[in-house]
This record gives C-alpha cells, sequence and structure tokens, in this order.
C-alpha cells in the first residue's frame, strides 16, 4: 500500500532487483507498470526504519545462509557495502561519513537511513565514472579477454566488466558492494543526473 501513487518509485525499486537478480544469475522478466505518477518522488513513511529492517533480517537469517551482501554487524561493514554508491553521488557526504565511520562517530541508525535515502538519489554521469574507476581499481589486473579499452568504454560496459572480474576473482570487497548492481539501474536511463 505505501507505493500507491508513487510508480516511478516502484518501477525503480523493481529494476534494482531485477539488476540485483541479473548479478546472481537469475533471469527476470516480471512487468511493472509504465507508470511515472510522483516522478523522482520515494514513499516518506517506511513500514520498518531501515536499521529495523536490518534487525528483522538478521532474525530471519539467523543459522542460514546470507546472500551476496551479508547482513552488517556494525557501522564499519554498513559503510562498507554502501561507500561506492554514496560515492557516485556526493562525494563531500561520502568523505564526511567515512571520517565519522572511522572514529566511530555515527550511529548505525542514522547511518542506515542516510544511505537508503542518498541511494534513492539520482547519481551524475561524473559520479558514476568517479564510482567505477575506484572499483575497477580493485580488478583492473585480472586478465579477462574483453574488446577495447577501459577509455572506450560506455558506463554500462565498464559496470558489466567489473561485475564479471569481481565475480569471476571472488573479490571479497567488491563482491558486498551494493554499488555493483545498483549503480546499472541508473546507467542508460533518463533518470539519470546530468549535472
Amino acid at each position: 500500500m505505501r507505493w500507491l501513487g508513487y510508480g516511478w518509485a516502484l518501477k525503480h525499486r523493481h529494476r534494482q532487483l531485477a539488476a540485483e537478480m541479473s548479478l546472481r544469475g537469475f533471469s527476470e522478466e516480471s512487468l511493472v507498470g509504465d507508470s511515472r505518477s510522483n516522478e523522482g518522488i520515494w514513499p516518506a513513511v517506511y513500514i520498518d526504519e531501515p536499521s529495523r529492517q536490518f534487525q528483522l533480517l538478521a532474525m530471519k537469517y539467523q543459522n542460514k545462509e546470507q546472500g551476496r551482501i551479508p547482513l552488517p554487524k556494525n557501522i564499519q561493514q554498513l559503510w562498507s557495502h554502501h561507500k561506492y554508491s554514496m560515492l557516485a553521488r556526493d562525494v563531500g557526504l561520502y568523505k564526511e561519513i567515512g571520517k565519522n565511520v572511522a572514529v566511530n562517530d555515527v550511529d548505525f541508525a542514522a547511518l542506515a537511513k542516510t544511505l537508503v535515502e542518498m541511494l534513492r538519489k539520482a547519481p551524475s554521469i561524473g559520479g558514476l565514472r568517479n564510482s567505477l574507476q575506484h572499483m575497477w581499481g580493485y580488478v583492473s589486473e585480472y586478465p579477462i579477454e574483453s574488446k577495447g579499452t577501459v577509455e572506450s568504454w560506455s558506463l554500462a560496459k565498464l559496470l558489466q566488466e567489473i561485475q564479471v572480474r569481481t565475480i569471476t576473482s571472488n573479490n571479497r570487497y567488491l563482491t558486498s558492494s551494493t554499488a555493483l548492481s545498483e549503480l546499472m539501474t541508473w546507467i542508460d536511463t533518463k533518470d539519470i543526473n546530468q549535472d
């Protein structure tokens, strides 16, 4: 019910889930209407606040195998999972949060809510490129046949290469990054921030 009147946000959330499923090797082809209602606006009300959602998931997955991104046990893990998604959106806030996390000067609940709300914002093309170039540094040395050079690749191609190399090399740091799938949902859409 909380999505009623937020067709744009529901469609984008569906794209995020489809991108994550694709990364995990699943094909997702269900249709979501092409609603543009409340374009760019997400529901303001949470059924459960982001930090509470983590608690509920922790109870659900107790003694069970977790997914690609493990449930964070502390602010450092929560931040490491989201830092490249944040870098794509706001370099200043990325640096500020990084400093606060380093000295344990941030509350888990506040950080979780900030991250969720920032990930709802479209990154700029420059922000995407910056974040992807940072991620590329972790996997650029792995030899995989690719046509062209990194400089000639589109953002989508660069992210696809990062995904393949991350999975092939089992790079633990990038494997648990939200950016590995969620940034694809903004690439090649008109929703991207052109600034």
